[in-house]
Parts: C-alpha cells; sequence; structure tokens
C-alpha cells in the first residue's frame, strides 16, 4: 500500500504551490467579479455557458464540504493554511458572482437595498484580509453565520438557473443549505455547558431570514420594462398612462410588463393593485423562461372602488413575495 494511503500519513502541499497561490491571491476578487459580470451577462442573453457557470460555483462549494472527509480518509488534507485561502476565495466567487445580479434586480426604493447593500459589504470585507482574518475567521461564531450567508447566495443565484427552480423554492432550499454548511463547524464547537444555545440560535436566525424574505431580491429573475395602459394590441400595449380619469376606470386598465427569466423557469407571479398603500386586488399570473430570455405579461382591472381618486401602485410580486419591480399611476378628476 503506498503510504499516502495510510491512516494519519499526512501529506503537505509544496511549498511551490503555497507560493504560487499566495501570488495570485490579490486577483481573485477581479477574476471573481469579472466572472459575476460575465455570468450576467450572459443569463440575460439566455446562453447556456451561464449555466456551466453557475454549476462550477455549486462545484466549489460541494467541494467545500467534502474536502475534510476525504482529506481523513485518503490522507491528504490541506494544509490549514491553503485550506483558509481557498475556503476565502470561494466566499469571495459568490459575492462578487451575486452581486450584479442583485444590483440589476434590487427594487432601490424598497428595503431590497439594504440586502444588496449588505450583501456589497460582504464582499468588500472578504477581500480586505486583516478584517477576513480577525474579525470573521477568528470569531467562530461569526464566521459560520457568514459562511452559510455566503452559502444561501450561492444556492438564490444557482436554483434558478441550474435546477429550474422557481424563487419562493430556491430561496427555501436556501434556508435549508446555509445551516447545514454550517453544521460541523457547530458541532464542533458545541458547549458542554449549553448544549442547545448554538442549535437554537441557528434556528432563530433561520426564521428571521423566513420572515425577511420580501427584503430579499429575485436573484435571476427581473422587470425590463412596465407601463400602464388603457389598451392592448395583441401583446403590444397602448399609449402609456402616468394619471387617468374616473371615466377611462370604468373601461377598464391594462399593467403590462415585460420580464427576464432564466431558461426553463416556470414562476408564478402576482401583479398586486394598491390604491394609497392598500391591497385592492391580486392577479395571479404565470411565466415561463423562453429562448429569447423575455417574458410579456399583464393584467387587466376594470373593477374599482368608488373613492378611486389618489396614488395608486402595481407591484410584481413571487410566490413568496419578493417584489420584481413597480409602476405608479394617479386618478385625478375628470375635467
Amino acid at each position: 500500500m503506498r503510504p499516502g494511503l495510510l491512516p494519519g500519513v499526512i501529506r503537505q502541499p509544496p511549498p511551490a504551490l503555497l507560493a504560487l497561490i499566495a501570488r495570485l491571491r490579490p486577483w481573485w476578487p477581479l477574476v471573481s467579479f469579472a466572472s459575476g459580470v460575465g455570468s450576467f451577462l450572459l443569463v440575460e442573453r439566455k446562453e447556456r455557458l451561464a449555466g456551466l457557470l453557475a454549476g462550477l460555483l455549486l462545484l466549489s462549494w460541494l467541494w467545500l464540504l467534502v474536502e475534510p472527509q476525504l482529506a481523513r480518509w485518503r490522507g491528504y488534507p490541506l494544509s490549514a493554511r491553503l485550506a483558509c485561502w481557498l475556503t476565502q476565495a470561494v466566499h469571495q466567487e459568490t459575492l462578487f458572482f451575486v452581486l450584479p445580479f442583485l444590483g440589476h434586480t434590487t427594487d432601490w426604493s424598497s428595503p431590497q437595498a439594504l440586502f444588496t447593500v449588505t450583501v456589497g459589504l460582504a464582499g468588500l470585507a472578504t477581500i480586505i484580509d486583516p478584517f477576513y482574518e480577525h474579525q470573521l475567521r477568528a470569531r467562530r461564531g461569526r464566521y459560520l453565520c457568514f459562511h452559510a450567508f455566503a452559502a444561501g447566495l450561492a444556492t438564490l443565484a444557482c436554483a434558478p438557473i441550474v435546477f429550474h427552480l422557481d424563487t419562493a423554492s430556491s430561496y427555501t432550499l436556501a434556508l435549508l443549505i446555509a445551516p447545514l454548511t454550517a453544521l460541523p463547524g457547530l458541532l464542533r464547537q458545541r458547549s458542554s455547558t449549553r448544549p442547545l444555545r448554538r442549535p437554537l440560535i441557528t434556528v432563530l436566525l433561520v426564521l428571521l431570514a423566513w420572515i425577511a424574505q420580501p427584503w430579499v431580491p429575485p436573484v435571476t429573475l427581473w422587470l425590463d420594462r412596465a407601463l400602464l395602459s388603457a389598451t392592448l394590441d395583441g401583446r403590444e400595449p397602448g399609449t402609456p398612462l402616468d394619471t387617468v380619469t374616473p371615466a377611462q376606470l370604468q373601461r377598464g386598465l391594462y399593467a403590462w410588463s415585460s420580464l427576464h427569466a432564466p431558461l426553463g423557469l416556470k414562476e408564478p407571479i402576482w401583479h398586486v393593485w394598491r390604491h394609497r398603500g392598500q391591497v385592492i386586488d391580486r392577479i395571479a399570473l404565470t411565466l415561463e423562461g423562453t429562448s429569447r430570455g423575455r417574458y410579456r405579461t399583464w393584467s387587466r382591472k376594470s373593477a374599482f372602488p368608488s373613492d378611486a381618486l389618489g396614488p395608486w401602485s402595481v407591484t410584481l410580486e413571487t410566490r413568496g413575495g419578493q417584489r420584481i419591480g413597480r409602476l405608479d399611476f394617479s386618478v385625478v378628476a375628470g375635467r
């Protein structure tokens, strides 16, 4: 039997490899961000190569989970230094992969902006080595939360592209995967005096993430254009309207939207009509990602309350309440 296969025998990476990785590390954030921008452009144009890039991101996370077990089994563990570098690289790759998508899909007038800014700050933290090492990695509980957060983001971005899951299903899957990626670390850090403390905190964080779902942008689903019209010719809307009169309301209005969805994605969405912030109507629709990457959908409303004057909005929302976009109009008294 080869010595490298004997249990307990450790082969460290060669110093030349460590030196090469040390020289390349400063460039990795730029490569990760370029990969994210490239993937976004490919998804936008419906190129299948985007699925390959998303799959590679998932494989990098799978490797992080499997490598420690393979190391113990085969006797070839990475050095602690190299393992830390590679984990940091996967964090950078994930955050910079997701950021271009979030920058395009975020409704900046909603709490979604807070989530996207948080992701941007997390990406910045991964490229500032002193902060990453001393404020994250050195503090185990904080680091495990960061690790789980990055894993959840990878799931949100990749599940619709690779597995064609709708946005709500991808979010549920992310809430399952995120704590699982932190589970090995939680087990190693289990306290003998308070054995239930970390599991309870984990459950609490998952529940908070579930409640905050409307604050999270639908990563791979975005609105290209939305308008209000009194007519619809085939699939094309008529003249866009910003203000309407009660007489026009009686003839009915169309809320028309053009959305982008990943190839093969089948997504239920809602047009939610609101008057002065109060929900008046929810109209269910279904879109399906096609090879052209665009999907046109609309809802027609003809029944309005008697006191309809004032500001109105129509928001496009997913099954989980995540906002895709919004259009506003006002009802004014006729002359």
